[in-house]
């Protein structure tokens, strides 16, 4: 009986020792495990002496981790001791198992470690439903509850810090977030993003050596001071490429040089030339009626009816069904005073089709700009007459390179390019000086960014300020108000591009409290979740 009770305390509790399994039931549900302590005495917890007097006992029932999809529950016989120091303000204590029991506590430390890891990875809703698969019945507050109730984690003085901001109300609140550089792990949550903030922090570490941040006003002087302290404050690789993308959106004409020059039309001979009165299109409502009604005119004639027996069963007069039987084919009907009359658009179609071509298609604009020229119809009318240029089949021309794909061919490294993309950033670097002039500055801060040859940045600046490039001269008023940390980051080997992975994974976890937690047990999971 012994080696069965040895077993099955092996079985249950591997890890905790000074414990005794008496017995156990199990049924459809539930796994009761009767079990006691084994030793002679305990410490009593407010002065750590030692007791062998033995006051009562009374039994516990705490929760374990599920077994087999069944609950499993403690009947713990729990001894009462007196304490032995005359000193001590407390004259009975309980004695708890380490590793299985606490004061209070409902469930093993086992038990509450697992839904403590639960919390941690999927907050209290969702770490509730998961725990009830898992044969745990609890609620969302006690999951949370537990998650609070763990330690803060001991997280060593870094070397070089990355520090980065992050949303709890998009817009209206920011928090800051601390990294560990070098090791990639969290160290502390701030529960705003202020200069004080960040520079109280990092007094009370003076071990820190290297700050890597944003350019952001508040991290720049938050940042600022300590001895031997350097910030880092990276050129982000999408300013520069906004940069050149504006830049190359200011002279997207040059990129139409790409294009090769249109043929002229060739004039028409005068006998090829089709007169001026073409009929009606196919699918015009009139030319279809007109079509229909002299088929049926036509055939009823064929079958042996007279024009006046035609008239009256058509509903028309005689002198419209004799005009019908005349003609061999419908477009010898198509000749109404109506197709070619004229109109009071007329002589302003040479003006809107200048316009068309110019790029204005606005109909209003259009009616707005040749009323001063005398134009006295309608707007409906030249809205009209538009329509039908929108609609009219346009030749296929090529198009140039969009500013994105101009842009594209000045960022990337040239032995990337195809040998056509070469040649069409040759063309377009003869033709357009400032693009050319783009393209050197970039290049040559490529190789000062790869090269980690920072020291080269004022030189840079200043060649940037010489030429006609206006969105590279608000980058270089930026990069010039933070010089010496942009130049720590070209020179040293550190970034705070390690931020921007910990502030995504923040959002998520913060997505997952919503509402429900606050600032103090989101840092908490952010610091304590793997």
């Amino acid at each position: 009986m012994e080696e069965v009770a040895l077993r099955l305390k092996e079985l249950l509790f591997p890890s905790i020792a000074d414990i005794a399994v008496l017995s156990v039931d199990v049924n459809i549900e539930v796994v009761r495990v009767d079990a006691q302590c084994t030793t002679d005495d305990a410490a009593c917890p407010a002065c750590e002496a030692r007791s062998t007097r033995i006051h009562s006992s009374y039994l516990r029932f705490p929760a374990d981790v599920p077994s087999a999809g069944r609950r499993v529950v403690l009947r713990l016989r729990v001894r009462r001791f007196r304490c032995g120091n005359n000193l001590c303000p407390r004259r009975t204590f309980a004695e708890q198992i380490t590793g299985l029991t606490r004061r209070h506590g409902q469930r093993t430390e086992r038990l509450r470690s697992t839904l403590a890891a639960v919390g941690l990875a999927l907050a209290g809703r969702a770490g509730a439903r998961l725990a009830a698969v898992l044969g745990v019945a609890v609620s969302r507050s006690t999951v949370l509850r537990l998650v609070d109730a763990l330690p803060e984690p001991e997280v060593r003085v870094p070397r070089v810090v990355g520090v980065g901001e992050y949303a709890t109300r998009k817009g209206r609140h920011y928090s800051t977030v601390l990294i560990d550089v070098e090791t990639h792990r969290r160290i502390d949550l701030l529960p705003d993003r202020e200069a004080s903030s960040l520079a109280a922090w990092l007094a009370q570490r003076p071990a820190i050596e290297v700050v890597c941040r944003d350019r952001a006003p508040f991290f720049a002087e938050g940042a600022t001071g300590g001895p031997g302290r350097r910030p880092v404050a990276p050129l982000a690789q999408p300013e520069l490429s906004e940069a050149a993308e504006r830049a190359v959106a200011q002279h997207r004409h040059c990129l139409r040089s790409l294009l090769p020059a249109a043929p002229e039309p060739r004039p028409e001979p005068a006998s090829e030339r089709k007169p001026s009165s073409s009929p009606w299109p196919t699918g015009h409502r009139f030319a279809e009626r007109t079509r229909a009604k002299h088929a049926t005119i036509h055939a009823l004639l064929a079958a042996g009816h007279s024009k006046r027996s035609v008239a009256r069963q058509l509903g028309m007069s005689q002198n419209t069904v004799l005009r019908f039987s005349r003609a061999d084919a419908p477009e010898d009907l198509f000749d109404g005073q109506w197709q070619n009359r004229t109109s009071v658009l007329d002589e302003y179609e040479i003006y809107l089709d200048d316009r068309w071509n110019e790029g204005c298609t606005n109909a209003w604009k259009l009616w707005e700009e040749i009323v001063p020229l005398g134009y006295k119809g309608s707007y409906q009318r030249v809205r009209a007459y538009l329509r039908k240029k929108r609609t009219s089949p346009r030749p296929v021309t090529a198009r140039p390179p969009s500013s994105r794909v101009g842009a594209g061919w000045i960022l990337r490294h040239p032995d990337t390019l195809t040998e056509s993309e070469q040649l069409q950033l040759k063309n377009v670097r003869t033709h357009c000086p400032e693009l050319d002039a783009l393209t050197r500055h970039v290049r040559s801060f490529a190789v000062m960014l790869t090269g980690r040859q920072g020291e080269r940045l004022p030189d840079w600046l200043d060649a940037v300020r010489q030429d006609d490039l206006p969105s590279l001269h608000t980058l270089a008023a930026g990069i010039d108000r933070d010089r010496d940390a942009v130049i720590a980051d070209l020179t040293l080997p550190w970034n705070s591009g390690v931020v921007e992975g910990h502030v995504n994974r923040i959002k998520m976890l913060k997505r997952q409290m919503f509402g429900r937690a606050g600032f103090a047990l989101l840092r908490k999971r952010v610091l304590l979740a793997r």
